[in-house]
């Protein structure tokens, strides 16, 4: 008989002493290749054993003090706490702006008409937590926006059409109506009105369907149809509100959110993640500041990810590949605390601006997958989307799935494409240097040359776009979501020799206690079981065997000793054979109610466990092989070869399930285990990872052989980024089985791992997406009943659709699983293409010699750190010369304003008394940049990447305020000499305008410039790239410029606090002269205690607007803008400063 009721410390204590296997600190007992799994030693004691002894009871007492230690954090009796409810901001007083002089802007109220439709249609409003828009207060506005820009935009209610033109001409891509910003305050409070939801736990999560959208919008400037940046008010006011101390912010929309990033590109405490159309920056907003190696400045480095998509037709499986890759692997080392994201859906198929191919199936997996952060706290913020069906379908997708729907099957899922792996690969390497859960061995990096890519999936992989048609999505109506079987009847197998045997009934029924103490089992739907049947069992066994098996229900007490002596690891007893039958015949029943509906998925508490059975052997406690049945048996009562994963998660690999599937296409093996080089149990060589399947099934079997103890929550979580997940959605499964073993649970005495309940639910949610959430968890090994109930209960909470809890890892993934992971990874690229890496190529545009890390980097004025502004004209001052970089241009202007930009013509000028050193000899000499593959409206737009930095210096394009250069500047030299271009077509009548050229930039569909275009070169020299940057036309400060003093300027001023003659400016409003940020920054001091906002640059006299953060260039003199706007009103009164036909310059 078995004993009941026993204390598992000392059960561990036991085991430990009698069995080889469960020490796994004992390698010399360990690595026995005839030792059966739990078998015992009956060798006389001796001095040494029972030294071994007192030494292996200290080491199970310490693993149950961390088992007690690690299960004291983890509250799962949280029935009172749970959660539930999506909330929704869905009000009609959004939609009561439009375009007053244009009906055809994208942007405008057929978008809420189109959301509402396919949300009544689908019932969604019903079955969401209702909330009214609530107006945001000036203060809360002004936590990312300056007063004096909030002002102005409140002055537009009382506009004419004729004066909000005018104004919003003077802004990138925007229009103006009376009601815009009372629509933005609504938009913004709409968020915050959801973020007290979540945060004072009314709801778990929630949407805010709002327009106009927000995340271009920057500190002070109107931005791509952006007035307030509405997820960036809402972290801050999580931040000081809620107390919340870290925020990731994700943003999908094809567009980069240039506005949110610049307003945390220093702040560590907001991660920021964008994945975005780019186009080696042809696409709108055309920033450098948007491609993968731009990761922050100061304290901020390594707190913002762009992946910046450079071809259009981008599919689900590459937004699936960026977020396994990238974005899920640093949230779990960042551990935010709430999720905000920028839904914009006009990366869906169909849209006209986005041109990607992206499905709203696609959208509903990646508000899954983030479902599973910060203990489910996630809000989604409607921005762009411009194809109505697909802009609806995208939102509904994003409901269901934050309602706990399944997500629909992926139409054609595949592996990420070529260009989006190098756009992957390049980002990867840009934050390698900060997060240390990407660290990855030097193979994977390397570029692959596989054998298996033919012709044709070359041709089919760089086909062009061309836009697919919308398949219609359907959600399925479940009157229960998770099935549950288990019959007390299974405790009847039991060993008669051994009442302390690790494989005892107590397993199951300590399972079910936990389950109906914390009122799982009652939330679940109980399904009635019965054994198999003979011909379920044949499936997979032989007919020799189940006879074999079926004869012991009549054997003896020594016969049956024997029989089980003549299997690996077994013992047999008068009602095994019929507990074995019940096992799998209850699975069979749960996948019966899976695949026809009655339930969405499923735990089997059974026993014995599987997984080690073979055709015809028991093997490792197992008779016959429950989850193999089980597959066989769905395909059978499907009618076809139903794709099928298996992941196999017990720390034992799972030798019969994978001999019994290694020629079949149709189920993919997953395993995990311990390896251990060939000495764990079932020991040979049958778990490594060359072992890859047969014939017809190569590729289909998949090994990660752990080659040691201490696995945990990181090392499985690394292997399902990087492994199992890619490979998983290539396979696009139609049903997944579990076999779950939970001897890898922290406190186990066989596994000696560490894996937690936590880390346990993460793996079930991340699963949960695929096949269409038909998922089944199968009990296999697990031999501590405190880990194994506790993590049986944390999966059965994730299935009923509870956000998994929240997971801190306690290190980085161990060097040693790294490699397995690597090992596995190296030996099926030849199979599945997820896991084939692009290396980068000079095409790609020079890296930084030397990333950055965060140690290294320090605040420039740390005293000041605090109070350091972002200048986001990122202006290179070098000496006496200056090169605007293209990543300094982070507002992009009007179609007017580029027809009036100037062209730039580089010429040396080694006589210039601010020449510096030649690059070629510079420390820090630019490297060669590249050039694009288009040509820009007859100019080439020029790609560069910031120069070499090493690990002590700042990077050139740091906008960090303040900072003085760390590192010898390099020689740019050359003088700008102007050249106008023709302004008539600026003078014509609107009228004279193709009407799709009259549309603003992002309303163009963010198409390639022309020759208007944002950054244009012509000419350069082999030392260094020049830029002219398109300023703005107009500032709402220029009233703040006072006459010019009577002695005249004088451009030889030296620096009134340092006596600097290097990059000096004058204020416009005291004309007092200061250095720049990277001299000693007493200009930016000056600002910052004056207020004043201009100043001119004594270099190449372009005027600054600190509170714009953009450059100024109003011609005063031009009819159109004397008759626009009287001097009196710009000027305040007084004179205007004359100005001359200079680009980017401003000159009294």
């Amino acid at each position: 008989m078995t004993s009941t009721g026993q204390n598992s410390t000392t059960t561990r204590q036991r085991r430990s002493r009698r069995n080889p296997h469960s020490p796994p600190q004992d390698s010399s007992v360990t690595s026995k290749r005839g030792a059966k799994k739990g078998a015992v030693l009956r060798s006389s004691p001796r001095l040494a054993e029972v030294k071994k002894k007192g030494r292996m009871k200290k080491l199970s007492q310490e693993t149950g003090q961390d088992l007690i230690v690690g299960l004291q954090g983890l509250d799962l009796n949280l029935e009172a706490k749970t959660l539930s409810g999506t909330g929704v901001v869905f009000d009609e007083q959004l939609n009561e702006f439009h375009c007053l002089w244009d009906d055809s802007f994208p942007e405008g109220p057929e978008r809420f008409h189109a959301i509402k439709e396919q949300l009544i249609q689908e019932g969604l409003l019903d079955r969401c937590v209702s909330f009214q828009a609530r107006f945001a207060k000036k203060e809360e506005l002004m936590l990312v926006h300056s007063l004096e820009y909030i002002d102005l935009m409140e002055t537009t209610q009382y506009m004419n059409e004729e004066a909000l033109r005018i104004l919003a001409d003077t802004y990138d891509s925007v229009y103006l109506h009376p009601n815009s910003y009372t629509c933005a305050c609504l938009a913004s409070g709409s968020v915050l009105r959801l973020v007290d939801a979540v945060l004072g736990t009314e709801i778990r999560n929630g949407m805010a369907i709002i327009r106009p959208p927000g995340h271009h919008a920057q500190h002070s400037l109107m931005n791509g149809y952006c007035m307030f940046n509405h997820v960036a008010v809402a972290a801050r006011y999580a931040q000081q509100k809620h107390g919340i101390q870290r925020v990731l912010i994700v943003d999908w929309d094809v567009h980069h959110g240039q506005g949110t990033q610049f307003t945390f590109d220093q702040d560590p405490s907001v991660l920021y993640f964008s994945i975005h159309r780019y186009e080696q920056g042809r696409f709108w907003p055309h920033l450098e500041a948007s491609n993968w190696f731009t990761t922050g400045f100061g304290q901020g480095q390594g707190y913002t990810i762009n992946v910046p998509w450079n071809q259009v037709g981008m599919r689900d499986a590459d937004y699936i590949a960026a977020f396994l890759q990238i974005l899920l692997p640093v949230t779990l080392e960042f551990q935010p605390q709430l999720v905000l994201v920028a839904a914009g859906f006009d990366a869906l198929q169909g849209d006209p601006k986005g041109e990607m191919a992206a499905t709203p199936a696609g959208i509903a997996q990646l508000t899954h997958l983030l479902m599973g952060l910060a203990g489910g706290r996630l809000i989604l913020s409607l921005e762009g989307g411009y194809n109505l069906r697909s802009l609806a379908e995208g939102v509904s997708a994003s409901l269901h799935t934050l309602l706990g729907d399944p997500c629909p099957l992926l139409e054609s899922p595949g592996a990420p494409c070529p260009s989006a792996q190098l756009s992957l690969s390049c980002t990867l390497e840009a934050l390698e240097p900060f997060w240390k859960v990407l660290m990855r061995s030097d193979e994977t990096l390397e570029e692959d040359s596989v054998e298996g890519n033919t012709a044709e999936e070359e041709e089919e992989e760089e086909r062009p776009y061309e836009p697919p048609v919308l398949p219609g999505l359907t959600w399925p109506v479940l009157q229960a979501r998770t099935g549950l079987v288990y019959d007390q009847q299974m405790t009847g197998h039991y060993n008669l020799w051994d009442n302390r045997h690790p494989e005892m009934p107590q397993r199951v029924s300590q399972i079910m206690c936990r389950l109906e103490e914390l009122g799982l089992a009652e939330r679940c739907l109980i399904l009635p079981t019965r054994p198999a049947t003979d011909a379920q069992l044949l499936t997979c066994h032989s007919a020799e065997y189940v006879d074999r098996l079926r004869a012991t229900e009549k054997m003896k007490t020594r016969e049956l000793y024997r029989e089980g002596a003549r299997f690996d690891s077994i013992y047999i007893c008068p009602s095994t054979f019929a507990c074995a039958k019940l096992a799998t015949g209850a699975t069979c029943c749960l996948v019966e109610a899976v695949l026809a509906g009655e339930v969405l998925n499923g735990v089997a508490v059974v026993r014995p466990p599987g997984h080690h059975a073979e055709h015809d052997a028991a093997c490792g406690f197992c008779f016959f092989n429950s989850v193999a049945v089980a597959a066989r048996h769905a395909q059978a009562i499907s009618g076809h070869a139903l794709r099928i994963l298996i992941v196999d998660w017990d720390i034992h690999h799972g030798n019969g399930t994978q001999h019994i599937f290694k020629e079949d296409p149709s189920i993919l093996y997953i395993s995990l285990h311990r390896y251990d080089h060939g000495t764990f149990f079932p020991m040979g060589d049958e778990g490594a990872s060359k072992q890859v399947g047969w014939a017809a099934g190569m590729g289909f079997t998949v090994n990660v052989a752990w080659n040691g103890p201490r696995m945990g929550d990181a090392e499985y979580l690394a292997a399902w980024h990087r492994l199992v997940l890619p490979i998983a959605y290539e396979f696009n499964p139609e049903l997944v089985l579990v076999s779950a073993g939970f001897d890898a649970a922290r406190g186990d005495p066989l596994g000696g791992c560490q894996l937690s309940p936590e880390g346990y639910a993460h793996l079930t949610h991340l699963l949960m997406g695929l096949a269409s959430g038909h998922i089944i968890l199968i009990l296999e090994g697990g031999y501590n009943l405190t880990s194994i109930s506790e993590s049986v209960a944390a999966c059965t909470r994730t299935l009923l659709g509870d956000p998994p809890p929240v997971l801190t890892l306690r290190r980085p993934p161990l060097s040693g699983a790294l490699a397995s992971i690597a090992e596995t990874i190296q030996v099926h690229r030849r199979y599945w293409r997820s896991l084939r890496v692009m290396k980068r190529k000079d095409k790609e545009g020079p890296a930084r010699s030397k990333l950055i890390t965060k140690e290294a980097l320090q605040p420039a004025n740390p005293g000041s750190a605090n109070g350091l502004t972002t200048l986001e004209g990122n202006i290179l001052d070098t000496g006496m010369g200056k090169t605007t970089l293209a990543s300094s241009v982070q507002e992009s202007t009007s179609p007017q304003t580029k027809s009036e930009a100037a062209v730039a013509e580089l010429t040396q000028d080694q006589s210039s008394e601010g020449a510096l050193p030649d690059p070629a000899t510079s420390e820090g000499a630019m490297p060669d940049p590249t050039t694009s593959e288009e040509a820009v409206g007859g100019a080439e737009l020029i790609q560069t990447c910031p120069a070499s930095c090493t690990d002590n210096q700042t990077p050139p394009t740091s906008p960090v305020q303040g900072a003085t250069p760390q590192s010898s500047p390099t020689k740019l030299t050359g003088i700008l000499r102007t050249l106008e271009l023709d302004n008539k077509a600026q003078g014509s009548p609107e009228s004279q305008i193709p009407g799709e050229e009259r549309l603003l930039g992002e309303a163009a569909g963010g198409q390639d410039v022309d020759d208007s275009g944002l950054m244009q070169v012509f000419g350069y020299t082999d030392q260094a790239m020049f830029y002219a940057v398109t300023p703005l036309p107009w500032c709402p400060h220029l009233v703040a410029v006072c006459p010019i003093p009577e002695a005249g300027l004088d451009v030889t001023q030296p620096c009134q606090d340092c006596g600097e003659f290097q990059e000096n400016w004058v204020c416009l409003s005291c004309y007092e002269v200061y250095c720049s940020r990277y001299v000693n920054a007493h200009m930016l001091q000056h600002h910052e205690a004056s207020g004043h906002p201009l100043v001119l640059s004594y270099v190449d006299l372009s005027t600054w607007c600190y509170q714009c953060q953009a450059y100024v260039h109003h011609q005063v003199g031009c009819p159109r803008c004397e008759e626009c706007r009287p001097p009196e009103q710009v000027w305040g009164g007084h004179a205007p400063l004359t100005l001359t036909p200079r680009t980017c310059s401003f000159s009294p």
